[in-house]
């Protein structure tokens, strides 16, 4: 499984504990993500992650290039819908992607927890 993770500065902290939840599952996938994200998941959970650009420097548009070519699985956005983004066209690109190449994504923990539950199940 090939996963992205990208978390807006108001949601890192939910992904660092998402990712601690479900340590054992991501630790077997192939896990990229944008910048400051992927660093702290390798810092503060131990998580291998291939880290790209931020977000507001491409990170999002360099997943949706992969996402394109069939290198992404699946997408965990955790967004912080009550703060602005300078880089929204990007976001949205991305979230377009995803519903054109029918892949899950995920934007909120609730969403996040039960793609990642339905997964680690599986084996």
């Amino acid at each position: 499984m090939r996963i992205a993770l990208i978390a807006h500065d108001g949601k890192k902290a939910d992904m660092v504990e998402l990712a601690r939840e479900f340590q054992p599952f991501l630790a077997g996938c192939t896990l990229c993500a944008t910048g400051t994200t992927g660093g702290r998941l390798q810092h503060e959970v131990g998580l291998t992650v291939e880290c790209l650009l931020s977000g507001p420097l491409g990170g999002d548009l360099q997943i949706g290039a992969r996402l394109a070519v069939g290198q992404v699985d699946a997408v965990i956005f955790l967004r912080d819908p009550m703060t602005p983004q300078p880089h929204e066209p990007d976001i949205n690109a991305l979230v377009r992607a995803c519903d054109v190449h029918d892949i899950p994504c995920a934007t909120n923990l609730a969403s996040a927890k039960l793609l990642l539950a339905q997964w680690s199940q599986r084996g």
